[in-house]
């Protein structure tokens, strides 16, 4: 019998462990987006979409499905999946590794004020008007409605609908990764003044930091909320062994 896994994705890490274990015969793996994007990445794997239905619809889920072994590999920013992931596995004695990315750290010539939330980095910007790159998803950008002053440029996968944006905002479409000439033309041709960023960690975003730093820009970087894990792991390798190491013997 195969090792049922349900890996908790959306991220590249989690797309990199779904690519590392296709075809494993040892290992029967779901990988379960949030399905905030109509289009994802094809995977392969296989795939299901959508909120389970809270921490009980979570436990239903490992249960009807025999899950033996959970990966939350889910943005670093994904806090509330990631509590209903360890109540969910400690009620159903369900391993649980996390796959967190480290975060950035500043280097020599960065400009960032750092900031605790959302709201506190629409009030960082200040009262005098300015050109504003909001590096965010399409939940965060009602926030910065309240600060309608600025000029707005929010680069999204998808238009958010139905919410309040600011009254003054650019919206570009694109996926990632990104590169650092393809960033400092962006943040140049919008006359950018300063960027708004995640502290996202990873490869895939972090162009547009370099970009800054390359052109003296001031970055407000939203601090990542307290992400609860359970076993905690930091590359793809190290849980593939311990996956592997969950194989029962003989399979």
């Amino acid at each position: 019998m195969s090792l049922r896994v349900l890996i908790l994705g959306g991220t590249t890490e989690a797309s990199a462990l779904a690519r590392h274990i296709a075809g494993d015969a040892r290992l029967a793996p779901i990988l379960s987006l949030a399905g905030r994007t109509s289009n994802p990445t094809a995977q392969p794997i296989a795939m299901r979409s959508g909120g389970f239905g809270g921490i009980a619809g979570l436990v239903g889920f490992l249960r009807d499905n025999a899950i033996e072994a959970v990966v939350d590999a889910t943005h670093p920013y994904a806090d509330q999946m990631s509590r209903h992931a360890v109540t969910a596995c400690h009620e159903t004695g369900t391993p649980l590794a996390s796959l967190l990315r480290p975060e950035w750290q500043p280097f020599a010539g960065d400009r960032w004020q750092a900031v605790p939330d959302f709201a506190a980095a629409a009030q960082a910007l200040g009262a005098t008007p300015r050109r504003v790159f909001l590096s965010l998803g399409r939940q965060e950008l009602p926030v910065f409605a309240a600060a309608p002053q600025h000029r707005y440029i929010a680069r999204l996968i998808e238009r958010p609908d139905g919410t309040r944006l600011p009254p003054d905002l650019k919206l570009v479409q694109a996926r990632g990764p990104f590169d650092i000439e393809a960033e400092r033309q962006l943040l140049t041709g919008e006359k950018i003044e300063v960027v708004v960023s995640k502290n996202a960690g990873g490869t895939a975003t972090y162009a547009k930091i370099e970009a800054a730093r390359a052109l003296a820009l001031p970055v407000v970087m939203i601090a990542r909320p307290h992400k609860p894990t359970g076993h905690l792991m930091t590359g793809v390798e190290d849980v593939v062994r311990w996956l592997h190491g969950r194989i029962p013997r003989g399979v």
